[in-house]
């Protein structure tokens, strides 16, 4: 089983190394820092189990810190510690999230029990926190705050959402939460993948069909759309569908009724549409294989996620919520990443987003030792490194150019390292079939 590790964040040279010598003879590992600047950067790399914090710091004090841990949303325990006698900041601190606090000169004995309690917490909390992260979008990045404030506004409504995005960056996740967190959350929520659907079964299965309508209808059969009814219907890879569906479709969205296969009445349903692919919509509209006026109407409210390697600072926090599912599935210690690993993951180009990211680690998890994951152990492929930006030079290529061409890199890098078996390749990078084949058509690498 892995060490608990804890954040020991104080100036005094002394303090620290009290503190450190009481924590390693109860088998605890420590990482020490000696002021908020460096005790944050920490935080951002690493995975702790405890943060004890002194009140004054030289450029802040324990309160930021826990402030700044509650803000990043890391569910970490945090005891400060107070000059004698300051009951009022210690108070003031518990308040604000801390889990206790421990008065100068530190007692030794309160302090192992302090420790004891935290972490003991700390292992409890560890379900709950895998269920409360399960249905909701990690990261602090600029970006995806802005991602979750937009969801929350479309919510409030019942406007059509078309959510825009590269294969596994979470399309259907922000689905689940514009339903859940829409008047219509207690309601069906239903998602049909557009590209798994046979083309002459796909009727039937959006609109429902009577018995005996077509050979093997031995029984009616409803439809997605009125299983949806009154709550909202997903149509995941919508670029898809092929035109002869595309204008009854339309028809189901403007007319709010479905007409099942074999029945000559229409039945009224009452749906929220969402929609999502990876595919350029608005270009496959110009070449004429979507139907613009579908186009204009699912796509009233756009919503564009970003690819990973756009957010690389939500990477410890990702890695870390899918670590923790990962090694309780496989009934494992939560092992931790090194600052180099995590580095590594911070600077790959993720092709497969953060579908990739977990089947990196679920991979790394099969081959580390003794609880740690190095940068090995991630069996990144060569030649996916992002590039530096530096690089980029705007009077030479556009920024769709230069992109186009990481990327070109990248899959031809991935294809190598599977000896261009693509089915492998897809696996490999988190990929789907069809999303690996659309990328290499679109990049000229068939």
């Amino acid at each position: 089983m892995n060490m608990p590790v804890t954040l020991v964040v104080d100036d005094e040279p002394d303090i620290r190394e009290l503190l450190e010598i009481t924590l390693n003879r109860m088998h605890i590992q420590t990482r020490c820092a000696a002021n908020l600047a460096e005790a944050k950067q920490l935080l951002a790399g690493e995975v702790f189990d405890l943060c004890l914090t002194d009140m004054k710091l030289p450029d802040g004090d324990g309160l930021d810190l826990v402030d700044h841990i509650q803000l990043a949303g890391l569910q970490l325990p945090v005891a400060v510690i107070t000059a004698h006698g300051s009951m009022d900041i210690a108070i003031k601190a518990m308040k604000k999230g801390a889990f206790d606090f421990l008065s100068k000169p530190v007692d030794l004995a309160v302090l192992r029990q302090l420790v004891s309690h935290a972490l003991q917490a700390s292992l409890t909390r560890v379900s709950d926190k895998e269920r409360r992260t399960r249905d909701i979008l990690l990261g602090e990045s600029a970006l995806m705050c802005a991602i979750r404030s937009k969801i929350d506004k479309v919510a409030r409504n019942q406007a059509p959402v078309y959510i825009s995005g590269e294969s596994g960056s979470g399309k259907e996740l922000v689905a689940r939460l514009i339903h859940q967190q829409s008047p219509r959350g207690d309601k069906p929520f239903i998602a049909i993948n557009c590209g798994a659907i046979p083309p002459e079964l796909m009727e039937s299965e959006f609109f429902g069909h009577k018995k005996g309508s077509f050979t093997g209808a031995v029984a009616d059969k409803q439809g997605l759309f009125q299983a949806a009814d009154g709550g909202t219907l997903f149509l995941d890879e919508v670029a898809d569908l092929p035109l002869a569906l595309q204008v009854k479709l339309l028809r189901a969205i403007q007319e709010k009724k479905v007409r099942p296969v074999g029945e000559q009445r229409e039945v009224a349903v009452d749906v929220r549409l969402l929609s999502a692919t990876h595919k350029d919509l608005a270009k496959m509209v110009q070449e004429g294989s979507f139907r613009q006026d579908l186009y204009y109407r699912i796509n009233v409210i756009e919503l564009s996620l970003p690819p990973l390697r756009a957010r690389p600072a939500d990477i410890p926090q990702l890695t870390e919520h899918l670590l923790l599912g990962l090694a309780k599935a496989n009934g494992m210690a939560l092992p931790r990443l090194t600052e180099s690993a995590l580095n590594a993951l911070k600077n790959y180009y993720f092709p497969g987003n953060v579908r990739e990211l977990e089947n990196i680690l679920e991979r790394a998890l099969a081959l580390h030792e003794d609880c740690v994951i190095e940068a090995d152990d991630l069996n990144l492929p060569l030649g996916m490194e992002l590039a530096a930006v530096e690089d980029f030079d705007a009077e030479k290529m556009s920024l769709e150019t230069y992109l186009e061409d990481i990327e070109k890199k990248a899959l031809s890098a991935a294809l190598e390292e599977n000896r261009w078996n693509k089915t492998a390749t897809a696996k490999y990078l988190g990929l789907s079939f069809r999303s690996l084949r659309y990328r290499l058509k679109k990049l000229g690498l068939e």
